[in-house]
């Protein structure tokens, strides 16, 4: 043997030697570090590992980079090399060098494409609210809605006394949709049965969509201040408040849109409720009932409250001119002194707009309208459904 041949298979063992030794440092090193074993292809010669593999890399040159952070966020690029970490436990990636693919599995990490949707959340209770794309607020419904279509005698409790109401949810309702609620009041001696069967609401609730309350009064009547309960206790606004309360509670009620409407004494319940609950009704549709010389000064809402009186000419009862009730009770203000009052209490300027039956003053602060719509020739008994609805529903608590 030369010199030179010699030499040259010293070389050729001596490399053979450091390949090898090469790889049995990176098995070592990836045992120690509590990993898997890397696999290696090339050209010649193959190693491999009897552990689980977590990267490969082919030597073309081309790889993928995937990244999961344990939220399953998973990146995919072009690169020389293909390398994988993970901050939660069991991921595996598997990479194509000619498709440049990445597929991610295991653990509790999941393939997401760059482009990402924006996340959603979701919270527990009676009513849930996001964000629109004008910033305001946007109330959702949670899933555990109790409330039925259909129609039901229900009680709630005032201050440890029992009241009752009859409470009307439309063939529309599902619970996924938030819903606007009326409270429509009976007149003195009335009561919710009565109510709904004359008020023309009941009809409305189910083709508007709409829930529905008609309550009882105490001695079938309303504590409006002086009159007209024999009790000056009974607490008629907890009472509007309560079942309120207990329809969100067990549905999905807009509480952005409940207002209030009813006939003689319930109308008068209306405007007790618009001097006294501003912060819950959005707006009331009064009937055949005026503001008095006994409650007008008292009267302070916490906010601009809509308003629309709706007043027959003939009207004996409540006279539409103003002055003296049948029943000796009330000195009212008439139905346009009732109105010029709002206008006040709304801040109103301007002169109002006709149109038909309706004169309705629309420059008032927060947005907020002022109205009465009058009946020719009509005596003390409720005006149309439509009217009350046509109303209502174009007004929402800021």
């Amino acid at each position: 043997m030369s010199k030179y041949q010699a030499v040259h298979e010293l070389e050729s063992a001596t490399l053979h030697f450091a390949r090898w030794w090469v790889v049995g440092i990176a098995l070592t090193l990836g045992a120690s570090c509590g990993g898997p074993a890397a696999s290696t292809e090339t050209s010649g010669a193959s190693a491999e590992s009897s552990g689980e593999a977590e990267a490969s890399e082919a030597s073309s040159g081309a790889g993928d980079e995937s990244t999961g952070d344990g939220s399953g966020e998973s990146t995919a690029t072009s690169g020389a090399q293909s390398e994988s970490s993970s901050g939660g436990g069991g991921l595996a990636t598997s990479s194509d060098a000619a498709t440049g693919s990445v597929e991610t599995t295991g653990g509790d990490a999941t393939s997401q494409a760059s482009s990402l949707s924006d996340e959603s959340e979701a919270t527990s209770g009676g009513e849930a609210s996001g964000e629109d794309s004008s910033g305001g607020s946007v109330q959702t419904c949670s899933p555990g809605s109790t409330l039925v279509p259909g129609e039901t005698n229900r009680m709630v409790d005032v201050g440890g006394v029992m009241r009752s109401y009859i409470l009307h949810v439309p063939d529309s309702y599902t619970g996924e949709t938030p819903v606007p609620m009326v409270l429509d009041f009976h007149g003195l001696g009335g009561s919710g049965m009565q109510q709904r069967g004359s008020s023309g609401m009941a009809a409305l609730s189910d083709s508007e969509g709409f829930v529905i309350a008609w309550p009882d009064g105490i001695d079938n009547a309303w504590n409006v201040g002086p009159c007209c309960t024999q009790s000056r206790d009974v607490d008629d606004l907890g009472f509007a408040r309560a079942m309120v309360e207990q329809a969100s509670e067990e549905g999905c009620v807009d509480r952005q849109r409940v207002y209030a409407t009813g006939f003689s004494m319930g109308g008068g319940m209306s405007y007790h409720l618009a001097c006294n609950a501003a912060d819950i009704f959005a707006a009331i549709a009064p009937h055949g009932f005026d503001l008095a010389e006994e409650t007008s000064p008292e009267c302070a809402p916490s906010r601009p409250i809509s308003v629309l009186s709706i007043r027959g000419t003939n009207d004996t009862v409540v006279p539409y001119g103003g002055g003296q009730g049948s029943g000796g009770r009330f000195t009212f203000l008439g139905a346009e002194g009732t109105l010029a009052r709002w206008v006040e209490l709304n801040a109103c300027t301007g002169d109002p707009t006709v149109d038909g039956a309706t004169a309705l003053h629309t420059e008032c602060a927060e947005g907020v309208e002022a109205g009465l719509h009058t009946l020719e020739g009509g005596g003390h008994a409720s005006g149309p459904g439509s009217v009350t609805w046509g109303f209502l529903q174009r007004h929402a608590l800021p």
